[in-house]
């Protein structure tokens, strides 16, 4: 086995295990929420939280993922055109790793933004409004704002660092719940 192989091995596992570590945080915050809200809410907050993440998912996969790395170096957003970046499931990096594991790790943390959303509006919105705005933020709002630094974009070429997602998980969540 080349030197390349194993790079590309543990580089993909890394990113299927750190993404499955991010993802049993979901369990967290489902269970955080429903110990905030009355008795009464808890099966809706446990649905919301199981419904945004597999809408995050889909949506970040059909749209979200391609926003976010089909843009052009220093560019404000990515594009939307589906056929003609490789899908996540059978491209492989430059980066030495695999596009899925890649897709699977920034999945995750849509759906994180989405619940740092979800935590700060339990029993204050309805089920239906939530969704429409986890539409919005996995499909739109979040791909747009992880391009600029993670997809090369122009906070990059600024010389932009977000630490550990801080700015484009964390603020884009907090500032979604707030409006």
């Amino acid at each position: 086995m080349e030197s390349q192989d194993i790079v590309f091995i543990f580089n993909t596992f890394s990113f299927l295990v750190n993404g499955i570590l991010v993802m049993l945080m979901a369990a967290g915050f489902c269970m955080l929420e429903a110990g905030m809200v009355r008795t009464k809410s808890v099966a809706t907050i446990c649905t919301k939280n199981i419904v945004l993440y597999s809408m995050a998912g889909v949506l970040y996969f059909l749209v979200g993922y391609n926003l976010m790395y089909s843009g052009v170096d220093g560019g404000f957003i990515g594009t939307f055109s589906p056929f003609d970046v490789a899908d996540p499931a059978t491209e492989t990096s430059e980066g030495g790793y695999a596009g899925a594991s890649d897709w699977f790790f920034q999945m995750v943390f849509v759906a994180t933004a989405a619940s740092i959303v979800s935590g700060a509006v339990a029993e204050r919105v309805k089920i239906w409004p939530f969704m429409a705005v986890v539409v919005g933020l996995t499909a739109i709002i979040y791909p747009i704002q992880g391009s600029w630094t993670w997809g090369a974009g122009w906070l990059s070429e600024l010389g932009f660092s977000d630490f550990a997602g801080s700015t484009i998980v964390h603020s884009v969540g907090g500032w979604c719940a707030l409006v």
